[in-house]
């Protein structure tokens, strides 16, 4: 039989069909004609000719989930890879305070580190006295915890704002910074370079506010205008116990407006913000900054607890509770959460623009790179290596 009888055959089949459920008031739809049949036949082939997406030449953008995988391959565990390797070569973090005389920055180091770290307690038979000039003075310890290395290099400033006339005392501040990028940079030009370049780049630096519960000073407002461009400046009132709850919120909101007055960049940076995550984080540190904080070293018993506290004759301030001082929301910042981001915007923002801006002039001297034309006097190198 052809083709062409057999269509005939069932077409008439189809016919008679419909003819008999119309007569029994069957409500039928009507049947498929078998060029449409061989239509969606011919559809479901080309939509089997394209299965999942795959990665080619032209399409780079095809993303396989877990989901899409035939089974386990193990990629996570590059987490395990990047975790051992850092806990056996550890990392630096370099911490720079800068505040007038007598406004706790030794203590507050040491209380955020929870061991003696500072320039004071490192150094036998220290005698507090004011400095003529800004000297910077660095120390530098190896700690540990749980595994965890890290090289913590505190950086001090003793003499700033101390004198009658502090007339630029941000310059041997500013020149230490730039020459710590430069130092790191030259090591990156060198033709033979080191597996590992140290790492000497300030990462943050707090800047310390006394509690005069007025506005900002005018050598707070341009120290934190011009450190702000070249490195990460967290601002903290110091010794916050001698304000009231109701003084300190309201020197706070001074603060605040004198910052957005004046132009001065303090970390976080809102257009560092790389997704809304970050941005809802970051914008809860914004509401707090500057942070009124209480530092202190010594332990006292609270309800059956050790904590660390200032003791005075109307009770206990604890160092750690919220509700007391905000020491605890800057310690987070600085090394729970936010540590690593410290050192990122640090090569990736500051270093970066420091970077580009000298290889532009030797380019445009058409030599090589040409040397710092800061000096070098105003550095005093007393680093001294411990074991905590």
């Amino acid at each position: 039989m052809s083709d062409i009888s057999v269509n005939d055959h069932l077409e008439g089949i189809l016919s008679d069909f419909e003819d008999t459920a119309q007569e029994q008031g069957l409500d039928l739809e009507p049947p498929v004609r078998m060029e449409e049949e061989m239509e969606v036949m011919e559809e479901r082939v080309v939509e089997i000719e394209h299965p999942l997406p795959c990665l080619s030449e032209s399409d780079t953008q095809g993303i396989i989930k877990g989901r899409d995988l035939f089974g386990y391959v193990g990629i996570e565990a590059v987490l395990d890879q990047m975790r051992r390797k850092t806990m056996k070569a550890g990392f630096e973090f370099n911490i720079m305070v800068v505040g007038q005389s007598g406004l706790g920055k030794s203590t507050l180091v040491n209380t955020l580190f929870k061991s003696k770290v500072s320039r004071k307690s490192c150094t036998p038979n220290y005698e507090e006295k004011i400095s003529k000039t800004v000297h910077l003075q660095s120390v530098s310890h190896i700690i540990e915890e749980k595994g965890v290395k890290m090289k913590l290099t505190v950086i001090d400033t003793p003499g700033f704002g101390d004198q009658i006339n502090n007339e630029n005392c941000w310059e041997p501040i500013v020149k230490y910074v730039n020459e710590q990028y430069e130092k790191y940079l030259k090591e990156e030009l060198n033709v033979n370079r080191k597996r590992r370049i140290p790492d000497t780049r300030v990462h943050c630096c707090v800047y310390f506010l006394p509690a005069t519960g007025h506005w900002l000073r005018p050598i707070d407002v341009e120290f934190m205008r011009r450190l702000g461009k070249i490195v990460s400046i967290v601002p903290v009132i110091a010794k916050a116990d001698t304000l009231t709850l109701e003084e300190r919120l309201e020197f706070k909101q001074r603060i605040r407006q004198d910052l957005q007055a004046n132009g001065i960049r303090v970390y976080p940076q809102k257009e560092y913000d790389e997704d809304a995550e970050d941005r809802i984080l970051n914008d809860k540190i914004r509401e707090n900054i500057p942070f009124a904080v209480v530092g202190t070293d010594k332990e006292h018993q609270v309800n059956g607890n050790k904590v660390l506290g200032r003791k005075t004759k109307w009770g206990i301030i604890e160092v750690e509770n919220v509700a007391h001082c905000e020491f605890a929301l800057l310690r987070d910042l600085l090394i729970r959460s936010h540590l690593q981001d410290l050192k990122d915007v640090t090569h990736n923002i500051h270093y970066e623009t420091y970077r580009v801006k000298r290889l532009n002039e030797s380019n445009a001297n058409g030599l090589a790179l040409s040397p710092l034309t800061l000096e070098n006097g105003t550095l005093e190198k007393s680093d001294a290596e411990s074991h905590l």
